[in-house]
């Protein structure tokens, strides 16, 4: 027997409404096994497969190298944003996948020959590493920590480095995973705080902690993986422009080890791009390219044509993005997405949605509606791994956060993602806020896809690829009014604290 009950997919995104993840409810369908039976493994691109389906937004607030390399460690990928110099963007690609430890710590390198005045040369690390050239590209001759420093008289503490230093040459590899190197502080006679990490050819390249170690220790234990490439590196992106300098600055990416290109602006559909994806793809046929951002089924199958290998579905939907309000154009997330995935999948290309994620449920839906993996702004901006420091507003631990269309962001370059680059009149299409301190992405990611696991079991999907399938046969969906998307979330309390995990 059939029931009249729900939509499909087909019906309902047929009807001329533009709507929202909130906009829609799935009902839900049969469970068939337990919760640890879910496959969240997916396709980033026709040739890149990820453990979780989760990619970081390039945008200067959001991804650098300490979120690539933890979204990496994750399952996932990062995208290193173009809001820099292609030098200063190919050093943070270089930077994550320069070790396998999770947590990149930045260490501060100083000759023999210098001194140190003042506890402010550490930066914050705790100790300082003395090689020859006083950078990263020579051999480690020893190190200064903290406290040998504080114990100095006044009079040693003007002598050079090479008067008091520790001389070690001691270091462990790039690829050390967490169980060696904790093996290797549990024997360390000396009871030593740090130990630097030398990359493959003997240079130093970063630093680990005790007490990095511990803090990781405590995190939900990563299960399936992360993003490794052949060479054994952590895979990461990069974000590029449409303009011929941006053809110098993919040459410099390439280098540094890109796996994977985003073509990146807020409306993709347009001739620059299709004449950048041509020269990519004769230029570096071997290089992942996706292209965007797209929302409608005539601009996908354009870019497909053009040969991307993957497209990123959003326009006005990031929590900081004023595009809609602004230029009257996009499209609600869910409406875009299931549109989109409808032509893409014809042609086996995978579709990342981007933007309106602000919760595991936003991330089914994302998912089930056609969708092979969700980019993130916001939701991961705000993390210890998110670019710059800290600071107290309203007696709340904050981190900025900026759209990238904001007249802040535009300033550095990124006009160029609006085509806006060579006017003389810069209109804003992002704001600039700020979001709340969220902890570390290696914490709260893991609980996120432990939620998003339960979601798919109520939908009775086992995997990603079971949701797509069931979205074209069984699985029904509704639209939501205002009062039962309030009916939805919390409600009739006085107070409460909500704590996702």
């Amino acid at each position: 027997m059939e029931f009249e009950d729900g939509f499909t997919a087909k019906n309902l995104f047929r009807q001329g409404y533009s709507y929202t993840y909130d906009d829609v409810i799935f009902l839900p369908g049969y469970i068939g096994f337990p919760v640890d039976k879910v496959d969240l493994s997916t396709k980033l691109t026709s040739n890149i497969s990820l453990s979780i389906p989760c990619v970081s937004s390039p945008m200067d607030t959001v991804t650098e190298s300490s979120m690539a390399r933890a979204m990496a460690v994750l399952g996932g990928i990062g995208i290193i944003h173009s809001n820099c110099s292609s030098s200063e963007q190919a050093a943070y690609i270089r930077a994550a996948k320069a070790g396998h430890f999770p947590i990149l710590s930045n260490p501060v390198f100083r000759s023999p020959s210098d001194r140190i005045y003042s506890l402010d040369d550490f930066e914050s690390s705790p100790c300082i590493l003395v090689t020859q050239s006083g950078d990263s590209n020579s051999e480690l001759m020893g190190y200064v920590s903290q406290l040998h420093w504080m114990e100095l008289t006044d009079g040693d503490k003007e002598a050079p480095l090479i008067d008091y230093m520790v001389k070690s040459a001691d270091a462990i590899a790039w690829n050390s995973d967490l169980s060696e190197i904790v093996q290797y502080f549990n024997e360390d006679g000396s009871k030593i705080d740090f130990v630097p990490v030398a990359g493959k050819s003997g240079e130093i390249v970063d630093m680990v902690t005790r007490d990095d170690v511990e803090r990781l220790r405590g995190y939900p234990r990563i299960v399936g993986g992360g993003t490794l490439g052949a060479d054994g590196e952590w895979m990461v992106g990069a974000s590029i422009g449409t303009r011929e300098s941006d053809k110098e600055r993919l040459e410099h990416l390439v280098k540094a080890g890109a796996n994977v290109v985003v073509l990146d602006s807020s409306q993709g559909n347009s001739i620059y791009q299709i004449e950048m994806i041509k020269y990519i793809k004769k230029t570096y046929p071997e290089l992942d390219l996706i292209g965007g951002n797209v929302v409608t089924m005539s601009q996908a199958d354009n870019l497909i044509k053009a040969g991307v290998d993957g497209l990123r579905i959003g326009m006005g939907s990031g929590s900081i993005c004023t595009t809609q309000e602004v230029c009257a154009v996009g499209r609600g997330q869910a409406t875009a997405v299931y549109k989109v995935s409808s032509i893409a999948s014809q042609s086996k290309v995978p579709i990342i949605a981007d933007g309106g994620i602000s919760n595991s449920g936003h991330i089914v839906k994302a998912l089930t509606l056609g969708a092979s993996s969700v980019m993130m702004g916001s939701f991961l901006a705000g993390s210890s791994e998110a670019p710059g420091a800290y600071m107290v507003q309203n007696g709340q631990r904050v981190k900025r956060y900026r759209g990238m269309g904001s007249l802040e962001a535009m300033t550095k370059g990124s006009d160029a993602r609006y085509l806006g680059d060579t006017t003389k009149l810069k209109i804003a299409q992002g704001v600039v806020g700020a979001v709340a301190d969220k902890g570390s992405v290696l914490k709260f990611v893991p609980y996120t896809m432990q939620a998003v696991k339960q979601g798919f079991q109520d939908l009775g999907a086992c995997s990603v690829q079971d949701a797509h399938e069931l979205l074209a046969s069984t699985l029904r969906l509704e639209v939501r009014t205002g009062a039962a998307q309030v009916e939805g979330g919390v409600h009739g309390l006085v107070s409460f604290e909500k704590k996702p995990f």
